[in-house]
């Protein structure tokens, strides 16, 4: 009895981490496609753990990252009509547009409200959250990211369309 119970648990476990394997590989399949991109990673460190603090009068600056780090630092350019599809990260992104218009649409706003970056500004993906960035106006956009994420962590993770936004 104690073998046949046993058998039951390797097979009723195979059969768990087989389905999310397959959920894995289908969410992949079909997740929204990235087009008109050009990624260009300029670097990766790894880190054991990151802090560093910096104060004056007008200004505070702290960061902190527990365990093995990654920092990558890429240029994106991204064609007039052009998207990364709906997607999230493992941690942190710091955005800077330095030339075009960029949108970003967030999966968990109802109204699909566009929040618009143009050649100067910036913005900071807190991770885990699932968002669109969009060039939706006639010129190239250039972008310069900082992504700070687990050792290891693939640096996005694609998602599907959750329907919040009727493009």
């Amino acid at each position: 009895m104690g073998k046949l119970v046993g058998m039951k648990q390797i097979v009723c476990g195979s059969l768990v981490y087989g389905g999310l394997a397959v959920l894995a590989v289908a969410q992949t399949a079909f997740a929204t496609p990235v087009i008109g991109v050009e990624g260009t990673s300029l670097a990766v460190g790894a880190f054991d753990g990151l802090e560093a603090r910096s104060q004056t009068d007008l200004h505070k600056v702290e960061l902190l990252a527990t365990g093995p780090t990654d920092v990558h630092i890429l240029q994106n350019k991204i064609a007039p009509g052009g998207t990364f599809g709906w997607h999230s990260h493992p941690g942190p992104s710091i955005v800077v547009v330095q030339s075009g218009v960029l949108t970003l649409y967030r999966a968990d706003d109802p109204d699909c409200t566009a929040q618009v970056y143009a050649a100067g500004s910036g913005f900071v993906d807190q991770g885990g959250d699932i968002h669109v960035v969009r060039n939706e106006g006639d010129v190239e956009a250039v972008v310069y990211v900082t992504s700070i994420i687990p050792q290891g962590a693939g640096r996005r993770i694609d998602a599907l369309d959750p329907g919040t936004c009727g493009f």
